[in-house]
């Protein structure tokens, strides 16, 4: 690993991406891939890589990602909260509306569920196990992403600065 490459700007910047977009109301159905954690972690390579005239070692570009992963899990549980608490009773009338109109079909436990699912406060218990998931899930999948960035912006391989080429004799 590269001590002097710096990873906590392009980590927050990544991390910042993945909150964001994971917490909006419709964005947010493209992270049931993981896809805009996958997308922070390379975004944090990508940017970590552009700040090096050589190429990043793998490593380096796991950890970003990583890093961006974590960073991007507490951003998005926490951004969630008060979108969460505006959103709930247009989510609350859309059920109602719903379970009305499909009434006679619906199965009495399956009525019972979604009945105690709409009714449901979120609890801290419950942010807390959100907040739980999402940085564990993060972490992996920013990680993944972080690797995949190494792969797809890896500069030529330039010896790093300070080293000499000496060719073995011939």
């Amino acid at each position: 690993m590269n001590p002097a490459a710096p990873k906590l700007q392009p980590a927050i910047y990544g991390g910042l991406c993945i909150g964001v977009l994971s917490a909006l109301p419709i964005i947010n159905i493209a992270n049931c891939c993981c896809l805009w954690v996958i997308g922070g972690g390379v975004l944090a390579t990508y940017l970590m890589q552009q700040n090096h005239p050589y190429a990043i070692a793998t490593a380096d570009g796991a950890l970003v990602g990583l890093m961006a992963g974590l960073i991007g899990g507490i951003v998005g549980t926490l951004l969630s909260i008060p979108i969460d608490m505006v959103m709930g009773p247009f989510q609350k009338q859309f059920i109602e509306g719903l379970m009305s109109s499909r009434g006679a079909e619906m199965d009495e436990n399956t009525r019972q569920m979604i009945e105690r699912m709409n009714s449901a406060a979120v609890g801290a218990a419950a942010i807390a196990l959100k907040l739980v998931f999402s940085v564990c899930v993060g972490a992996v999948f920013g990680m993944l992403g972080g690797l995949l960035g190494v792969a797809l912006f890896k500069k030529k391989d330039l010896p790093p600065p300070g080293t000499v080429d000496v060719l073995p004799p011939a």
